[in-house]
């Protein structure tokens, strides 16, 4: 206790967002009749510089010791206030808030009540005020390097930004080359940019660059310790090639047995590839790997007298008897840039895809109108696991051209049936690009067709590139198609035009469907690594989505890309960028500040049962032997750089020796009583 709490109350009008339902000249005259009150004032907005003025001139001449906020969530601006009683010479954790805003105003459509309700939280707040202890902040050493997790556009722009500015780089990606999805693109919407000429540049320059590590092929296992002191363990996948030998010659892979017989992820299974791959002509690193699951020699211990691609290497690089190799570091923060899945077209069974040769998702016509897929550049009508014998002498049949591509929009977006309510953002965009490619490749006669629920064209040159597409003839219907089914040679798309409320049935050769993007399906390992929390659409969930939009709920820990929700290129661009700024804050100051409102045991009265231990999501308590009264007993210890101040573990502990900083029992329950709980 800091000698008798002399408190200020001070009642937030949120303009009209609180005062426009809660009477908070009524409010204040209330706490103005509160024990221990010595001043109660309001603003209309608390949080602006006079509303702080307010606060630090009564601490000045009033000598207040404790201070109630009664504004919005403490979520929003707990901060902001912490920092008003510091700069008033007060301990930032005399600060209670009462939130008045979320929890009376915008809840109850009755002023009356909502009054009522508001004076209930405020006199809790002061009640826990008066009993609010001050508390030291810490300091710890900040490690000046970054781990990046994922290896797409925006893991190699945070990973640049960050070494440009003299920061250790470790950019950790799962795949055998960096890229991610933009490397398998053609084009890029609206100004047509070749994508691998604009994304090679820097492919290159996170492999040559100075202050980066690349690890391609490798698996971030385990993350321990805390912001600034992060303990990484990386699992670096054998490609049983030896990094240093192989020259990217391509000799073993023309040579293998299976060369052409197994389909390539990268052209997302309409290409071919053998066992031992390069995953396209610029992948960096330029390096093969050899695919454990489908090698001959791997599973079965014999690829003929000897694997072909092993005597075809000149440079040796390939030895089968490569392990793992499992890599340790710290850092001090972290940016994960994991990037996302496209949406399973099977989950739409009325389509047709997997069922038909000629339903593709938009990701597989993008392979085959980029010169480096498995079409070279050519759109081709499609057989797949068809191959027919030729006779000798026989050429082979040149594949179909279509005389008609439908698009069909929204699929996987925006539909509750598949759980996905969002927009994905960039369908619209990119399949008026591929429209405009069909025009390109294979002529202007080509009839092209989109099915679209409506066009969202809001970036910058979007809308004008929308209506260049449609003067190229590209026709544009209303409509969400119901069903696809084949009749001779072609395909039905069974729809309604709503803007005529005409039902039709519209003739193509292929339909390419505008699938949405999805949480990667791997997510889970991320989370249980970092302790991150989702949204509802499954992404990972920012710390705020205005105010922390790169931040995560574990300090440290930033987020960059499409992990956080869909965006197209430049917004995955500008957001590394901000989660590279702020990963570089802690690391040039060199120090942070870490939790204070931590957990601490009472050894004294410890069971040494250890179910926080067990309990504890971020691993912040053990058990250490001390000696109580000439007897060795295990008792629970926290570490304070670790304890986030979740309170799961004084919520659990059975003894109760777990007590929260600032949210103790003798703090919590006369709080609880003012509310008016017995």
């Amino acid at each position: 206790m800091n000698g008798k709490p002399k408190i200020g109350v001070y009642v937030c009008h949120c303009g009209t967002n609180i005062a426009g339902t809660v009477n908070v000249e009524e409010v204040v005259q209330f706490a103005q009749t509160l024990p221990d009150v010595v001043v109660a004032r309001n603003y209309s907005y608390m949080c602006s510089d006079p509303g702080q003025a307010l606060i630090t001139d009564d601490i000045a001449n009033m000598g207040l010791n404790r201070v109630v906020v009664a504004s919005c969530s403490p979520r929003m601006h707990e901060p902001t206030f912490r920092k008003t009683l510091l700069s008033g010479g007060l301990n930032p954790y005399f600060l209670e808030m009462a939130n008045i805003r979320e929890q009376c105003s915008w809840v109850h459509d009755d002023p009356i009540a909502a009054t009522e309700k508001a004076k209930r939280v405020v006199e809790a707040a002061v009640v826990k005020a008066r009993r609010l202890e001050a508390l030291d902040v810490k300091e710890v050493d900040v490690e000046p390097s970054c781990l990046i997790i994922g290896a797409g556009i925006a893991g190699i722009q945070a990973a640049l930004d960050i070494a440009d500015a003299g920061f250790k780089v470790y950019l950790v990606e799962k795949s055998p080359t960096v890229g991610g999805h933009m490397a398998q693109l053609d084009k890029t919407f609206p100004t047509l940019d070749c994508s691998a000429c604009i994304l090679t540049p820097k492919m290159v320059d996170v492999a040559n660059h100075p202050n980066i590590e690349l690890m391609t092929y490798s698996q971030v296992e385990e993350i321990g310790g805390y912001i600034g002191n992060f303990d990484i363990k990386v699992r670096k996948r054998s490609r049983f090639v030896d990094m240093d030998k192989c020259t990217g010659c391509g000799d073993c892979a023309s040579e293998c047995r299976l060369a052409g017989r197994i389909p390539n992820e990268f052209d997302e299974g309409i290409g071919m590839r053998g066992a031992i791959y390069l995953p396209f002509p610029q992948a960096v690193p330029a390096k093969y790997t050899i695919d454990k699951e489908n090698c001959l020699f791997l599973t079965k211990g014999k690829c003929g007298e000897s694997p072909k691609c092993k005597d075809a290497c000149k440079a040796g690089a390939i030895n089968f008897d490569l392990q793992d190799e499992v890599v340790e570091f710290k850092v001090g923060t972290i940016i994960v840039a994991t990037g996302y899945d496209v949406f399973d077209a099977r989950l739409k069974p009325e389509y047709g895809y997997g069922v038909y040769d000629n339903v593709l998702t938009a990701l597989e016509f993008e392979r085959m109108v980029n010169a480096s897929g498995p079409t070279g550049g050519k759109v081709v009508m499609l057989e797949r696991g068809k191959k027919k014998k030729k006779k000798e002498g026989e050429e082979a049949e040149a594949p179909r051209v279509p005389q008609s591509v439908t698009f069909i929009q929204c699929v996987g977006s925006r539909d509750k049936s598949v759980g996905n309510e969002y927009c994905s953002r960039v369908c619209c965009m990119y399949t008026a690009k591929l429209a405009h490619l069909v025009k390109d490749k294979v002529g202007h006669d080509c009839e092209v067709t989109v099915f679209y629920m409506d066009v969202r064209a809001f970036g910058k040159g979007f809308e004008e590139f929308y209506d260049r597409v449609r003067r190229e003839g590209v026709k544009y219907i209303r409509g969400n198609p119901s069903e696809i089914y084949k009749k001779g040679d072609k395909l039905i798309v069974r729809a309604e035009d709503t803007l005529t409320a005409t039902p039709l049935e519209h003739e193509t050769d292929m339909v390419v469907l505008s699938v949405g993007l999805c949480p990667r399906s791997d997510n889970r390992e991320i989370i249980d690594l970092l302790k991150l929390s989702q949204s509802s659409d499954l992404f990972y969930l920012e710390a705020h989505p205005k105010l922390r939009p790169v931040d995560t709920a574990s300090d440290g820990v930033y987020l960059a890309g499409v992990c956080q929700g869909p965006k197209d290129i430049p917004d995955a661009v500008a957001q590394a960028k901000g989660a590279a700024s702020a990963a570089m804050i802690p690391m040039a100051s060199g120090k942070v500040k870490v939790e204070a409102q931590t957990s601490v045991v009472n050894e004294q009265t410890c069971r040494g049962c250890g179910f926080c231990v067990e309990l504890c999501p971020f691993t912040a308590i053990e058990l250490v032997e001390i000696n109580r009264m000439g007897w060795p007993v295990r008792v629970a210890r926290v570490n304070e750089a670790l304890c986030k101040g979740c309170g799961a573990c004084a919520a659990a502990c059975l003894s109760g020796s777990i007590q929260q900083r600032s949210f103790k029992d003798v703090q919590l329950l006369p709080q609880i009583q003012a509310l008016g709980v017995k």
